[in-house]
Formats: C-alpha cells, sequence, structure tokens
C-alpha cells in the first residue's frame, strides 16, 4: 500500500507556481541540470555525491564530520557555510529511501526520496511536490553555489533588534497596563454585583458606592485567590473584559475549542497584560502572550487525538519506562535521567494559573489527569501516605540528587499542601544522608543537593509570591542547608518581556530574597522567535534577578504547529543573538557559585555584565526536548518530504549523563511540522522583514550548547556507588 501511495503521488504533476520555482533552481545551478537529465534516479544520485564530494576536495574535517567520525559546536564552528550545504545534500543521498515514522500524520510513513522528486519534476513536471519543498531546495542550492553569502550580524544590529521589545516595566506599558486593569475590574464588580460570580470572601456588602466597590475590588486585586476566583472560563467573559476587541473570527475559533473540550482559563492578571488596540510605541508587543492565549484551529482539530510526545511519560508501575526508569506511581512521577526524578504531586498544583495553549502536557489535559477544577484536585486523606511512598523512591536510589516538584504549577498548591511536601522532602533527604553514614566510600547513595519548584506564576499570578510563602521556601532553605542542599531553584516560563511587569519583579524579588535563585525556561514559540525577543527577554529578566536556563523549541506534533519555531532558527538565534551574551570563559567558574547567593544575585548579574560589558548572559541552552533522548538541539538534516517538511534526526547531548539505555536507542527522528517557507511567511504576517531571515534555511545542522557550570551539581566529599536502582536496560 506503500509503495502504490508513493508511486501514485509521483504521477502527480507539480503547480506551475511550482515549476517556475524549479526553473529557476535550475537555471542557477547548469550542473545539477544537466544531472536531473540522466535516465535512471540511481545515476542521478551518484553523480550528485560525485559533484558535491569534488566541491568538498580534500578538506579532511568536512569529510570526518560529514562521516560522524568528529562531532562537536568547536568542529561546526569552523565548517564554512558552502560546506553545511553539502553535507545536507550528502545526508539527503545516504538517507534515500529510508522510511520514516510522519507523526503529523498519525504516525503514518514517509520516504526520504528528495533527488527522485526533483528528478521527476526536472524531466517530466511530476512528483507531486510543493511550492515549499522548492523554495527549500532553491535555498540550500544557493547556499552551495556561494550564491548566498554567510553575514554575521553586527553587534548593533542585535541591539536594535532587541530595541524593538518593550519590557512590561516600560513607563507606557505600565500606563496601558493600569487602564486595562481598571476595565477588567469593572466588568469583574459588575459580574459580582448581578451575581454570575460570587464567593464569600469576595463579596461587597450592601449600600457600597460604585467607587467604594471599586477600592474593595483594587484591594482584591493584590490576592492571588481573587484571581483564580474570577479567571475567565468562556470566550464571551474574555471578550467583554477585552474590551470587546477580539475579532469574530478569534471569537469563533475560541467557541469551537470550547466546543471541543480544551480547557478554557485566563486569570484577570494574566489578562490584563493584552493590549486591546496597537501602541506606536510597541506594534504588536503582545504578539507572543496572545498566542499563548488563543487557541489555533489545528489545536482544536487535533485535541481528542493528541498523542503523549514524551515517550518516558507514559509510566506502568513496576515496568521501565522508555529511558528504562522503573517508577512507582503512573500519575506522580516522571524520570529521564539519571540524577533527577519529577514529582507532580495530587495537590491543586496539578492545575495551573492559565491554560499555555502549546503545553507540552496537553495531552494530559485531554485526558483529564491535568485539569482546572481546583476544588477536586484537593489532596485527599491518603495522599500524604502516597507521598511517604514516593519519597522512599528517592532515598533508596543510588543516583538521584535533585527532585524537580512541578505539575501543572508546584505553586499552584495552597501554603499547607507546600508546606507538608517540603517537609518530606527534608525528612527523605535526612534519612537518606543518615543511612550513607553506614556505607563505605565507594558504596555510597547520591546525597540530595538540589531541590526545585516548577511555576509560571511569577509570571502568570505573580500576587501567589505571597509573604507567608516565601517564609516557608525560606525557612527550608534554612533548615536543608544544614542537611546538603547546596541549590534552591524557582523554574518559571517568561516568554516575553512584556509579562516582566512591576509585580512580577516585587515577586521575584521576595523569591530571590527567600534564597531561592530564579532560572527561566523560554518557550521558543514563532512569536517569541523573531529577531532579537529572545535576547530582550533575557536582559530584562537578568534587570530583575532572574537568570536564564533553557530556551525550548516547541515540541509535539500537528496540534502545536502554529506555534512552532523550525529547529534552524533555534540553531540561529543561538549563534547570531544569543552570542551577544556569551560569558568569558575566565568567568565561567566564577558563576558556577550564584545559586549559592541568590539573595545578592542581581547584584552578582550586574557586576559581570558591567564587567564583561555584556549586555545579558547568555546562561540558557536552545533545546528541544527529543522523548527518550532529553533535552538536545544536536541534529541533521537528513531529509525533506515533497510537501516542504523537513526530516531531522537527532542525536542525544554528549554534555550530559544519561539512563545507559541511550547507548542502545537509535537516534530519533522528526519530521518537523511546519515549513521553511511555512515560518518566515508566518512571521511575515505578524510584521517582520523576511529578508531578516534569509541564511534560516541554511541552518541545517545543530551542535547542543554545553550545559553552564551554573547548573552543575556541586561535588561531593565521598565516593558514591557506580551501580544503579530502579533501572532496567
Amino acid at each position: 500500500m506503500l509503495d502504490l501511495y508513493f508511486r501514485e503521488m509521483d504521477q502527480n504533476k507539480v503547480s506551475i507556481r511550482s515549476y517556475k520555482k524549479l526553473q529557476l533552481l535550475l537555471n542557477e545551478n547548469p550542473k545539477l541540470k544537466e544531472i536531473l537529465q540522466l535516465d535512471t534516479i540511481d545515476e542521478v544520485r551518484s553523480e550528485i555525491k560525485k559533484w558535491v564530494l569534488s566541491e568538498v576536495g580534500t578538506n579532511s574535517m568536512v569529510l570526518q564530520y560529514y562521516r560522524r567520525e568528529i562531532k562537536g559546536r568547536e568542529v561546526l564552528r569552523d565548517i564554512h557555510w558552502k560546506d553545511i550545504a553539502a553535507i545536507r545534500i550528502l545526508d539527503y543521498i545516504d538517507n534515500t529511501d529510508r522510511k520514516v515514522e510522519d507523526a503529523n500524520l498519525k504516525n503514518s510513513v514517509t520516504i526520504i526520496q528528495p533527488f527522485r522528486i526533483l528528478w521527476l519534476a526536472a524531466r517530466e513536471g511530476n512528483g507531486g511536490a510543493k511550492y515549499d519543498f522548492f523554495t527549500d531546495m532553491l535555498h540550500l542550492f544557493r547556499q552551495f553555489n556561494g550564491e548566498q553569502k554567510y553575514m554575521v550580524p553586527s553587534k548593533e544590529e542585535v541591539l536594535k533588534w532587541m530595541d524593538r521589545h518593550p519590557s512590561g516595566l516600560k513607563d507606557e506599558i505600565k500606563k496601558v497596563r493600569i487602564e486595562n486593569k481598571q476595565r477588567i475590574l469593572k466588568v469583574l464588580i459588575q459580574n459580582i454585583k448581578e451575581k454570575t460570580k460570587s464567593d464569600s470572601k469576595f463579596a461587597f456588602e450592601q449600600g457600597l458606592s460604585d467607587q467604594q466597590k471599586l477600592e474593595q475590588a483594587t484591594k482584591w486585586w493584590d490576592d492571588w485567590q481573587f484571581h483564580l476566583k474570577f479567571a475567565v472560563r468562556d470566550p464571551e467573559t474574555m471578550n467583554k473584559m477585552l474590551g470587546y476587541s477580539i475579532t469574530p473570527e478569534t471569537i469563533s475559533i475560541l467557541n469551537d475549542a470550547r466546543a471541543a473540550g480544551i480547557p478554557f482559563f485566563v486569570n484577570p492578571y494574566y489578562l490584563s497584560l493584552l493590549n486591546t488596540r496597537e501602541y506606536e510605541f510597541g506594534v504588536g508587543s503582545d504578539q507572543a502572550i496572545r498566542d499563548y492565549v488563543f487557541y489555533s484551529k489545528k489545536l482544536i482539530n487535533e485535541f481528542g487525538k493528541i498523542v503523549a510526545w514524551e515517550k518516558e511519560d507514559i509510566v506502568k508501575p513496576g515496568e521501565p519506562n522508555a529511558a528504562g526508569w522503573i517508577l512507582p506511581s503512573a500519575h506522580n512521577m516522571h524520570r529521564r535521567y539519571p540524577e533527577v526524578a519529577i514529582l507532580i504531586p495530587d495537590t491543586v498544583g496539578r492545575a495551573c494559573g492559565g491554560l499555555c495553549v502549546s503545553c507540552q502536557r496537553m495531552y494530559d489535559f485531554q485526558s483529564g489527569h491535568l485539569n482546572f477544577d481546583l476544588n477536586r484536585l484537593k489532596p485527599d486523606a491518603k495522599w500524604e501516605e502516597r507521598l511517604e511512598n514516593l519519597m522512599n523512591y528517592f532515598e533508596k536510589d543510588s543516583k538521584l540528587r535533585d527532585i524537580l516538584i512541578t505539575g501543572g504549577d508546584a505553586l499552584m498548591s495552597s501554603d499547607e499542601s507546600l508546606r507538608i511536601i517540603l517537609d518530606a522532602v527534608y525528612a527523605m533527604a535526612l534519612r537518606k544522608k543518615k543511612n550513607n553514614e553506614k556505607l563505605p566510600n565507594g558504596k555510597k547513595l547520591a546525597e540530595m543537593l538540589r531541590i526545585r519548584l516548577g511555576t509560571r506564576l511569577p509570571v502568570y499570578l505573580p500576587q501567589r509570591m505571597t509573604d507567608n510563602l516565601c517564609n516557608i521556601l525560606a525557612d527550608f532553605k534554612k533548615k536543608a542547608s544544614g542537611i546538603g542542599f547546596k541549590q534552591f531553584v524557582i523554574q518559571t516560563h517568561f516568554i516575553s518581556s512584556m509579562e516582566v511587569t512591576p509585580e512580577a519583579e516585587i515577586g521575584i524579588k521576595k523569591l530571590t530574597d527567600a534564597g531561592w535563585l530564579v532560572a527561566n525556561q523560554m518557550v521558543f514559540t514563532a512569536a517569541a522567535s523573531v529577531r532579537g525577543h529572545a535576547a530582550k527577554l533575557r536582559k530584562v529578566l537578568n534587570d530583575v534577578g532572574v537568570v536564564s536556563y533553557y530556551s525550548f523549541s516547541i515540541k509535539g506534533f500537528k496540534e502545536n504547529s502554529h506555534n512552532f519555531a523550525t529547529n534552524a532558527r533555534a540553531v540561529q538565534e543561538s549563534v547570531e543573538e544569543k552570542i551577544l551574551g556569551a560569558i568569558p570563559e575566565e568567568e565561567l567558574e566564577n558563576i558556577k557559585d550564584f545559586p549559592l547567593y541568590a539573595e545578592k544575585i542581581k547584584t552578582y548579574i550586574n557586576r559581570l555584565r558591567e564587567k564583561a560589558e555584556l549586555p545579558f548572559l547568555a546562561t540558557d541552552r536552545n533545546v528541544m526536548n527529543i522523548p527518550g533522548v532529553g533535552k538536545s538541539l544536536t541534529f541533521r538534516v537528513i531529509g525533506i518530504t515533497r510537501f516542504g517538511h523537513r526530516i531531522l534526526e537527532f542525536d542525544y547531548d554528549a554534555n550530559r549523563n544519561h539512563s545507559p539505555i541511550i547507548k542502545k536507542m537509535e537516534k530519533f527522528t522528526v519530521v518537523e511540522s511546519k515549513t521553511m517557507r511555512q515560518y518566515v511567511r508566518q512571521l511575515e504576517r505578524i510584521g517582520e522583514d523576511p529578508s531578516e531571515y534569509e541564511l534560516v534555511y541554511g541552518y541545517s545542522i545543530g551542535e547542543t550548547e554545553p550545559r553552564m557550570s551554573i547548573y552543575e551539581y556541586p561535588e561531593y566529599d565521598f565516593e558514591t556507588t557506580e551501580e544503579f536502582t530502579n533501572l532496567e536496560v
């Protein structure tokens, strides 16, 4: 059936528009045109390979890299732009006829045959290739023939790109947000008066004037529970709060999303960050936020059919997951690496302060494991017993030294629930330490060194950073430091400098004053991938005392294609823009102790920026979460579909420890859900100049950046065992 399908596709005529693009490609490359007139595809591939290898010549480094005999960022940095194209052409040929599952098409199989498709189009006008395929091939051969020159943008140019993006701390933006707040409060006051929304805690006394009600509601605005109670759960209310500024088309899409069963939950504070009209001082400045709130048609069409991206997230207790780890719970624990496991408590922490459209756990929202029924998510009577069993897993494991408490969102848990969890973590770590005293050197288990709380509430709902919460965090740090914990980290998700508001700045200061480092994991959405956006975010976060940790490419399949920024752009951003914040090698050892001095982190950041003359500290890594493989941006483009979707083969990040199963795993292939041309056209539609992205087509190889010393585990003063527990390979 598969062969029949592709034979039928071979007979499909290419469009006139596509054929004109093909003619341009052939006219610019007479040698290619000549080869494509050969009688058989085997001859074509053979001659193209000879031609490309002759152009590479005797450059041993390029040949060794192509053959995968050498690797690494240092090597890739020394390979010329033309030779990167040569490697891609050779990879296309070497992977000919390879069958690859395309998860965007529900695991239908595609076959890598780019030069057969090109040959059929050139000889007969057939092959069924689409315009985006020929566009990508045109850029490939312009890179190979030297017509497309590689130009690194200057520091001044990157700084200009950064200046395009205002922050939420800009005076004009703050003024707009105050207006938004007042408008939203008036809607909420009306809802409370009409009892469409009511609550015993947030109710008006009889006889209050409209002004008094506004003053009362303004005080409630500072209460995080107020925002959860009055979170928007339907498009109509959202539109009303946004001054009826949402287009009818978007309202229709949101209603379709609600009908499809996609949860709808946006709290009033976060809604106040959306512009209701464009402003001269920040046109399109909230696009990244809008794309986090408004659903796409593709997500709606896929909801109900979404499959789990993370293979290791599929857990059967007592059986090894995709990474080989045996876990005690199907829904409370995830694990990929030896040193760290994720704990997802059975508390309100299974919910969030809002639903991110491209959430990596949309699969769990689809299945109902995650939801916004906050009352239903309160811990039951047996939760503490289950928590103890989960802690036993950490206690007895030979490698675990890092616990990441997330969800959902760790800080959605009540103060009391969080205190119970932290007390359990402390007791577990103390037992593990005491048990180690009985074991000889070389047989000791890894002791707990790091605790992290995964939360977007510093962004979604900074009012949650209450004095009581921060006292709990400070108290835990004080006592946990005494038994070996060295690093206390809040992991959050700012995606735009427009999310860095005065409220967020206050919340961050409270967290750092409590002794917890705040580290950001940016999600590299299409809107957030525009020139200068990520760099500006890093700078503004540094300004308020946050260090960057990861810049994550969107994962998932067709459902996330609207927000997906190609991996080529992730590589380009890291080497053309993020490079502006590259920390001098002699300073890398000095930043290692940043987590130990969270209370003074702003001082340390500013001191280093001033000393090294950097606009920001590029402490993050651009990566994608690859099922089983983990966080990586080590890939090669090995093929392209006739529709123009690139096929990437990922390898694991050699800079960190993995489960031993990694050596037995095959490289993971990804068929990107968006073509390069679709990506550039999307940026153009939101006001970007496509000429600024011409070079993005040429980025077809990635090498994962090394992990910054700030995120390395401190050394023990004893030797741990080399044996693995809870592992089956």
